[in-house]
């Protein structure tokens, strides 16, 4: 059986126009235009959204106020998310996301999700996505050859990702249309995407 990757936010929890309110929010308070900041934003650590659009202000307290912001817009379940977390045998399923653990953990309280055995977070790896780091480390906490591994993802960074890990990619149409999410699949969410996986 092949070893599911899952990212979070888009995939897993609704938190798109949330995050998206919050991300233009703080670039008008920095004097930055906000559309710059919500193209950088999608499937991204906010350490990289900063590398990206406000050098001068990255530093961990700021990284900090940024994921507190985010923590407090909360989230709600997207269908087949329980569904994805409860069919997965244990040793087979991580969660890859550009959360800090705060954030992961509040998002997936929210949307009242259990914690999944394996979660990787943006504190895990040196480099988030676009980089393969986040997904390989999924993979090696699995025990698992990328090659074993299916990514599920809405946003181009992250497919980006599962490529660049060597790794299969289907993506939901959460957040992104299907014309820029360059998938081996894509799905318009969960249901239909697991549908695919119990045929697989």
């Amino acid at each position: 059986m092949t070893y599911v990757l899952s990212d979070l936010d888009g995939v897993l929890v609704d938190s798109g126009d949330a995050v998206e309110r919050v991300w233009g929010e703080w670039a008008l308070e920095q004097g930055i235009d906000p559309d710059t900041v919500i193209r950088a934003m999608h499937g991204v650590p906010a350490r990289g959204v900063l590398e990206q659009v406000a050098p001068h202000l990255l530093n961990d307290a700021e990284i900090e106020r940024i994921d507190a912001l985010h923590a407090a817009t909360g989230g709600d379940a997207l269908p087949g998310a329980a569904d994805l977390l409860g069919r997965m045998p244990p040793g087979r399923l991580a969660v890859v996301t550009s959360c800090s653990p705060p954030l992961a953990a509040a998002r997936l309280s929210a949307a009242n999700l259990p914690t999944p055995e394996v979660l990787i977070t943006s504190d895990m790896t040196p480099r988030g996505k676009p980089f393969p780091d986040p997904y390989l480390a999924g993979a090696a906490a699995l025990r698992a050859d990328p090659s074993e591994c299916l990514v599920i993802e809405d946003a181009p960074a992250g497919v980006d990702a599962a490529r660049a890990a060597g790794m299969a990619v289907w993506a939901v149409t959460t957040t992104h249309a299907a014309g820029e999410l360059a998938a081996d699949a894509v799905f318009s969410g969960l249901p239909a995407l697991l549908e695919r996986l119990r045929e697989s």
